[in-house]
């Protein structure tokens, strides 16, 4: 039986079984049938469930939008783009109203795990701003630690002293995440507030003073943070979905 054709490149078809080959070739197979099952459960999902309805009017509102952004109003500038783009309208409309409907199916799969898995990750979300003075013995980082608590400037020793290469910016640190720090400083810091001296601590042979500069709590008030957590939470759903599948592989 003839393989079938999959595309024509010079007037030269390519079968699906050369297809695959080059693709298993470039090292690039598991990942072009990783896109496919992934839509595969992503449609099927959506075309089974019946609490993802879409009202018509919010795909026919945004291609209004986007054709007015991109200056496409006139009908046959539109279908010049459509075709320079290698779409045509109805595609075009279908993939609008896709959209809808996989956001639909992110925040219906997400939102009742959304909370949970927030307060699980907020030890990495929360972040911080430091400065910092880091030396190599614990005597220098005292004296330093008593010339800021009498009045010296802590960025003007930190420029002089510090062995980091934040020294150039006054050993300023940050915005980084909480979860990110050393046990010992994250200990500290949340025991301090803003502008508190912090030290010394030892670390790797060397010694550190720090300040608290500034403390930037995490929260889903904040629409592109619940943007990405919505993102984790959905591949990992579809993760969990694909691994439940039997996949064969057919050429012929």
């Amino acid at each position: 039986m003839e393989s079938l054709s999959f595309l024509t490149v010079d007037q030269q078809s390519i079968s699906i079984e050369q297809a695959v080959k080059y693709l298993q070739a470039s090292g690039k197979l598991s990942q072009f049938i990783g896109d496919i099952i992934r839509q595969y459960v992503i449609e099927q999902e959506i075309n089974t469930r019946d609490d993802i309805d879409i009202n018509p009017a919010l795909t026919e509102q945004t291609i209004i939008d986007f054709r007015l952004k991109n200056q496409l109003t006139d009908p046959q500038i539109f279908q010049e783009w459509l075709k320079k783009n290698g779409t045509d309208y109805a595609t075009f409309h279908a993939s609008a109203a896709y959209n809808f409907k996989l956001e639909k199916l992110k925040a219906l799969v997400t939102e009742p795990k959304l909370p949970e898995y927030f307060i699980e990750r907020k030890i990495y979300l929360d972040r911080v701003v430091l400065s910092r003075i880091f030396v190599d013995n614990r005597e220098l980082c005292e004296e330093l630690l008593t010339q800021i608590e009498e009045g010296g400037s802590f960025e003007q020793l930190a420029k002089e002293y510090s062995l980091a290469e934040d020294r150039i910016v006054n050993g300023m640190m940050g915005p980084i995440s909480r979860g990110t720090l050393p046990d010992k400083i994250r200990a500290a810091i949340d025991a301090a507030i803003p502008g508190e001296l912090i030290g010394p601590i030892e670390l790797e042979e060397r010694y550190g003073l720090f300040r608290l500069e500034q403390f930037l709590p995490a929260s889903l008030e904040d629409t592109q943070l619940k943007q990405v957590l919505q993102n984790e939470l959905f591949e990992k759903w579809l993760a969990e979905k694909i691994q439940k599948l039997t996949v064969k592989l057919q050429v012929k």
